[in-house]
């Protein structure tokens, strides 16, 4: 079995460690780095392009945020997933700008961190809907700022267009495949061609991406 291979970056070492406990007892994981501070991690992540990036927010010399920044451009298949005490807006707005795949806070279960950490490898967005729906609503404020999106067209063909919209609104792979009529293998094509069309590693970066150029309108969720 290919094993997910996990970065854990927190300057809280208790925080780390039963982190690390926690997704080394799942058979599929194995964390191969822990990084104490911002620096840390972008030097973690460069060198070992993991496939997943577990990240706090607030950490010594370098911030969460920025490290997204600086690592997605080096390492795009390497997905983020924020794991913080902050529940913020702008904190996920940013975040998402970024190139985060995912963002929970601390609360969370332990099953929902390993959950998150799978979701996010296969491509699938961990966002909280109800927070996804408040960045969407800024991108696109209002019909007028629809009207006035990027005449350039969507490098997405319509069949991965329709995939990406249903994927906004917050639908699993199987669900989008019911949907449309088509096998969830297919559904998986379609979003892996999404993602190398894009230049992104997950649903969320996508979505993001495609709201921001606007191809996808707050509507388009509903």
């Amino acid at each position: 079995m290919e094993k997910i291979r996990i970065v854990i970056a927190d300057d809280h070492a208790v925080v780390r460690q039963g982190t690390r406990a926690l997704l080394e007892a799942e058979p599929d994981m194995q964390v191969v780095g822990e990084a104490a501070d911002g620096e840390q991690a972008v030097k973690l992540i460069e060198e070992l392009k993991p496939d997943v990036a577990i990240l706090d927010i607030s950490m010594p010399k370098m911030s969460g945020i920025e490290v997204t920044r600086q690592v997605k451009p080096e390492s795009p298949s390497t997905a983020i997933l924020i794991l913080t005490a902050y529940d913020n807006d702008e904190y996920v707005f940013a975040l998402l700008e970024a190139g985060a795949a995912g963002y929970l806070l601390k609360d969370v279960g332990g099953n929902e961190i390993v959950d998150a950490v799978r979701s996010v490898r296969a491509g699938e967005s961990v966002l909280h809907p109800v927070i996804a729906r408040k960045v969407i609503q800024r991108l696109t404020p209002g019909s007028k700022a629809v009207e006035q999106k990027d005449k350039a067209e969507s490098v997405l063909s319509e069949r991965e267009s329709q995939v990406l919209k249903l994927a906004a609104r917050g639908k699993s792979t199987k669900d989008i495949a019911d949907e449309l009529f088509i096998s969830i293998r297919t559904v998986q094509g379609h979003l892996n061609s999404i993602f190398n069309k894009l230049g992104v590693g997950s649903r969320t970066e996508a979505v993001f991406q495609e709201i921001k150029k606007g191809w996808l309108s707050f509507e388009d969720l509903y």
